[in-house]
């Protein structure tokens, strides 16, 4: 019986059909590990305290804008998108572990590309592009510090530096407060500034 089995299994696999063992035949293969999830380090979490809706105010407390920021991607990136004014504008934040610091790329309906990198000190996250690729000659240094205040609030402090970073000059100061509905989305482009 058993050279029956033998010769059956040998005709069907020259033929390209496979062959069920039998239990006893071969033990269980393990069950491979499944991959850990991704974007689970800690310092993917150290900017989550900028997720949310929010109205975004100056020093002298007139309304700027709102913003929704938002995981997405397995929670691997956060989505920022801005409505202030007439300026509408998205970035995408992203722990790069391989280069072991955040990066942040901003896009805006005015052409504006800006691209930051930079750290979580404990305190504020500071994200700037003194290191980008193309150096700082001829052009401002860009730093942008968020920082998490006590009562659940924001301040977001854009500075620039056209000395090397010698000297700063304040862009924009925001305070970032919960908003109680949700952001609308930026409006879909017209084609026309």
């Amino acid at each position: 019986m058993k050279i029956q089995r033998t010769i059956l299994a040998a005709l069907l696999a020259t033929c390209g059909v496979a062959t069920a063992q039998a239990p006893s035949e071969s033990p269980a293969a393990p069950p491979k590990p499944r991959p850990a999830p991704p974007c689970v380090a800690a310092e993917y979490r150290q900017f989550d305290f900028w997720i949310g809706d929010w109205d975004v105010f100056t020093t002298d407390g007139k309304l700027a804008g709102t913003n929704r920021i938002e995981a997405v991607l397995n929670g691997c990136v956060l989505h920022e998108h801005w409505l202030g004014g007439k300026l509408a504008g998205e970035s995408f934040n992203a722990w790069d572990g391989r280069r072991k610091q955040w990066h942040q790329t901003w896009v805006d309906a005015a052409g504006n590309v800006l691209l930051l990198d930079g750290r979580f000190d404990g305190n504020a996250m500071t994200l700037s592009d003194a290191g980008m690729p193309g150096g700082t000659s001829g052009r401002p240094i860009n730093e942008i510090i968020w920082t998490p205040n006590a009562d659940g609030s924001v301040r977001q402090h854009w500075r620039t530096s056209t000395d090397g970073g010698k000297t700063w000059k304040s862009l924009f100061d925001g305070r970032y407060v919960r908003a109680a509905r949700p952001q609308p989305a930026a409006p879909a482009p017209s084609g026309r500034n």
